[in-house]
């Protein structure tokens, strides 16, 4: 359904948009269409934030992101301009959606059928078919009540669910239960178990620390399905890019922004490579920690290092992207290897917070799905190690788990790939810093803990300048790349009511 409702300025505004992720360009566009002029100023020499792709040796790799799920996030937004996404770019459903490797013998392909899911989870443990039925029945109303109205709240108070009756909703959509004691509940085998988890540790926090609220991702994932945008991840920033700058966004590359100006409790201008830039207002949707300790001043900012110091963050990551010069038969798009320990791995990554002794890992394969993305006859990888943040990035590290990593891949695969590899480059903490400002190396932002959900997240508003908005994973409503559109659609709309007060 299209949706052409937009919050018209009363009267002409220049808003600066800092950082061009999706949360960025998602508000500079939602800003644009309703009659500001804006500008987004992103430090990288190409825009899409953690989204950016770069080409070596005719490959074309995706930097961050590489699961589409949440299909409808994209097609809502898009729909507010009065336009598909199928007018950008393609879309193809995977099947399998993703396999999971639990060792060199045991592959399990998970179906984009939802009636094949269950019947191999049935085949693995008698009556978890119909549980796995039941378990994403309730992650659906989850969804739909969770990423309908609750998602696209603010997050400034507690009255804004209690007018949508939504307090009452709190049990329904088990915002105080444990995700890890919800799943236990339904299955016992932990190759089950691990299937229903892995969204959290890669994206969350530890299982038993995060809201069964979080099932709904399971519904996505394994009901909706798993989908890839033909072309790859950056296909999708570029059509954001296109649709603002459709809508009068002017974006400016290479543009370091040093500190934001201010007057009386409000934003004046920003420095941006040593010139005064004046503005009426200003959306940060890069680096939340960045933006208030280096671009503002003590008095202006809305919390202290200690506050920073004791959020629990979802993890970051060590990447290897590589070319090979051989096609790899056994693996698929998206492969998890899971061969290992997985609560181990997520001890070593939330509570001892060091580098893990036996992890999982990742491994995208899209030239599986997609030959524009490696020359022909040959694969393009992305392998990723979750990590926790602010661990030490050497490059002797690196080295050390790629072996490990490569060996365990080698292994499944039955064939050797290191040998293979005519491409390498490695991305770790100390990137995420130089590239993104990135607090502590993170990745994906802050953990989705029950302390840090919705009103409990840093304040998409500053709390001391009226007209300093926040957008991005560090805000409401939390990490990926759906939860990060939406957090720069509440922003803008927030700004706009603001400006149009």
């Amino acid at each position: 359904m299209r949706n052409n409702s937009f919050h018209i300025l009363k009267k002409p505004a220049e808003v600066a948009v800092i950082g061009a992720g999706f949360a960025g360009m998602t508000a500079a566009a939602v800003m644009a269409k309703s009659g500001a002029k804006v500008t987004v100023f992103e430090k990288n020499e190409g825009i899409g934030g953690r989204a950016r792709i770069f080409g070596a040796e005719g490959f074309t790799f995706d930097m961050g992101p590489s699961w589409y799920w949440m299909p409808d996030v994209y097609e809502r937004f898009f729909n507010l301009f009065g336009e598909d996404v199928s007018d950008y770019y393609e879309l193809k459903k995977l099947d399998p959606g993703f396999a999971v490797i639990f060792g060199k013998n045991e592959v399990w392909d998970i179906p984009a059928d939802f009636e094949q899911t269950c019947d191999l989870f049935e085949q693995t443990e008698p009556g978890a078919g119909d549980k796995l039925r039941k378990f994403i029945a309730e992650g659906e109303l989850k969804y739909r009540v969770g990423m309908g109205d609750l998602v696209y709240k603010p997050g400034h108070s507690m009255m804004e669910f209690m007018s949508l009756g939504l307090l009452r909703d709190a049990l329904k959509i088990q915002l105080f239960t444990s995700f890890s004691q919800h799943a236990r509940k339904y299955f016992k085998d932990p190759r089950l178990l691990s299937i229903i988890e892995f969204p959290v540790l890669f994206l969350g926090a530890m299982p038993k620390d995060t809201p069964a609220l979080y099932s709904l991702m399971n519904f996505s994932g394994l009901k909706q399905g798993t989908f890839y945008p033909m072309g790859g991840f950056g296909r999708v920033a570029s059509a954001f890019q296109k649709l603002a700058e459709q809508s009068g966004v002017e974006f400016r590359t290479m543009e370091q922004i040093s500190k934001l100006e201010t007057q009386s409790g409000h934003v004046t201008g920003l420095i941006s490579n040593d010139r005064h830039i004046a503005t009426d207002a200003v959306v940060g949707s890069a680096d939340y920690h960045h933006i208030e300790q280096k671009l503002l001043d003590p008095e202006n900012r809305s919390y202290d290092e200690q506050y920073w110091e004791t959020r629990t963050f979802a993890p970051s990551c060590m990447l290897f992207y590589l070319g090979v010069n051989k096609k790899i038969e056994k693996l698929r798009h998206h492969n998890l290897f899971f061969d290992e320990d997985f609560e181990g791995h997520a001890i070593d990554i939330y509570k001892h917070k060091k580098w893990p002794e036996k992890p999982l890992f990742y491994v995208c394969c899209p030239s599986r799905t997609d030959p524009s993305v490696a020359p022909d006859g040959q694969e393009n990888l992305f392998v990723l190690m979750p990590i926790a943040i602010g661990l030490d990035d050497v490059e002797a590290t690196r080295e050390s788990y790629y072996h490990m990593l490569m060996g365990r891949l080698e292994a499944f695969a039955g064939e050797d790939v290191r040998g293979h590899v005519v491409f390498r480059q490695s991305y770790c903490t100390s990137d995420f810093i130089k590239d993104y400002n990135a607090y502590k190396g993170n990745a994906y932002g802050l953990a989705n803990t029950l302390l840090q959900t919705a009103i409990f997240k840093p304040k998409l508003r500053s709390k001391k300048l009226d007209n300093l908005f926040y957008a991005g994973q560090l805000t409401v409503p939390g990490p990926g790349v759906p939860p990060s559109i939406i957090s720069g659609q509440i922003a803008a709309n927030e700004l706009l009511k603001f400006l149009n007060r």
